[in-house]
């Protein structure tokens, strides 16, 4: 059974940082995309990250130079360091999983609030 867990969420000052990580198991297939999306009351879901097997990253105009993606192959985790956050990253946030057969696979989420 595929299970995604995200773990790193939490409160933070403005300004503050945290570091989000989403570790898949369970997973018999090569993973080729992994990323991190959000979803704020009442807006849709949005991307904020992603990055491909080889490394290639692409960011959200709103997080870029702020946040940094990462992820560990031999692991199957990938991980969102979100530096100089803002009232507005406060949001659930979405771990995603791409398989090289393209299923897609997502976190349960974790909540990030930054507060002014």
């Amino acid at each position: 059974q595929v299970q995604l867990v995200e773990s790193g969420g939490g409160l933070v000052q403005s300004g503050g940082s945290l570091r989000l990580s989403c570790a898949a198991s369970g997973i018999t297939f090569s993973i080729s995309t992994m990323g991190w999306y959000r979803q704020a009351p009442g807006k849709q879901r949005e991307l904020v990250a992603t990055i491909t097997r080889s490394g290639r990253s692409n960011y959200a105009d709103s997080v870029k130079g702020r946040f940094t993606i990462s992820r560990d192959n031999a692991k199957n985790t990938v991980y969102l360091q979100m530096n100089n956050l803002k009232p507005e990253d406060t949001a659930v946030y979405y771990c995603n999983v791409i398989l090289l057969i393209g299923t897609t696979y997502w976190g349960q989420g974790t909540q990030v609030t930054v507060s002014s």
